[in-house]
């Protein structure tokens, strides 16, 4: 395990790890965004806000998310504790940024669909960012895989694991699932005619599939029923994805008309 960029290059200053991989990942979508917002001609002087919302819902509810682990309150941290040194959850960040785009455009009276330009942006955020869960958190539960990674003493310590026992890269699947997302968003589905808004739906229910299957060996606590907590949240929020994207599908709302005239900016 690497909890600093320290331990990972051996030298530079101490600067804690997935923090880094965190900020190069939305280095990367914001580069990735701005590629997007040029190509479809959005030129809208109150998309900056929108991104902002995104990332304030996104750093508010990543925290947020994981606060009232316990029934009793009084083994939770206080809210700012929480804030400022809670775990963070992906789906919570996921949701946060949802809401935070959607206040954002209501203060700011934005009326267009924003997730076409979001959603390769996020596939490729996600990516970079699990690189540091990998090299700082519990890989997995023990499987007889060749390609499972054993921890020695130390790392096992640190993430409260089992030494010398193969453990499933549950964060290399992940990563191996957002890069295919994002070269899939990147080089197909932005190029389809999609309806405005739509890819972004169907990348988060891609991973919200994907995410309840490799719940089974993240080696998450279990909370109820056999089920993570991520697992839970999960049993709600996929049937409602899929059921819209059903819906949309029958209604012929997935798919951009053709011959529809739209203007250019409205396919955000």
């Amino acid at each position: 395990m690497f909890p600093t960029l320290h331990d990972l290059l051996g030298w530079g200053p101490p600067i804690d790890t997935h923090s880094a991989f965190v900020a190069l990942g939305l280095a990367a979508a914001g580069l990735v965004f701005l590629i997007e917002k040029r190509r479809r001609g959005v030129t809208d002087e109150r998309i900056p806000y929108i991104v902002l919302g995104a990332l304030a819902g996104a750093a508010v509810l990543s925290r947020l998310g994981t606060w009232a682990q316990h029934l009793d309150p009084s083994k939770n941290l206080s809210f700012t504790e929480q804030l400022l040194h809670g775990n963070a959850s992906m789906l919570s960040a996921l949701v946060g940024a949802w809401l935070g785009v959607h206040v954002a455009k209501r203060i700011v009276r934005y009326p267009l669909r924003t997730g076409d330009l979001f959603a390769p942006a996020v596939a490729l955020a996600m990516a970079i960012g699990r690189i540091g869960c990998l090299l700082t958190e519990r890989p997995g539960t023990p499987t007889g895989a060749g390609w499972g990674i054993v921890l020695d003493a130390d790392a096992a310590a640190y993430t409260a694991s089992p030494a010398g026992v193969p453990l499933h890269p549950s964060f290399v699947y992940e990563i191996a699932f957002h890069l295919a997302a994002f070269a899939i968003l990147w080089f197909w589905l932005r190029h389809r005619p999609i309806a405005a808004g739509e890819t972004l739906t169907l990348y988060v229910a891609a991973y919200g599939v994907f995410r309840f299957g490799v719940e089974f060996v993240r080696g998450n606590d279990i909370a109820w029923l056999g089920l993570t907590r991520p697992q839970l949240f999960l049993l709600v929020t996929i049937p409602l994805l899929l059921a819209r994207i059903v819906y949309k599908a029958q209604r012929g709302a997935l798919t951009t008309r053709i011959g529809r005239t739209v203007p250019r900016e409205q396919h955000t």
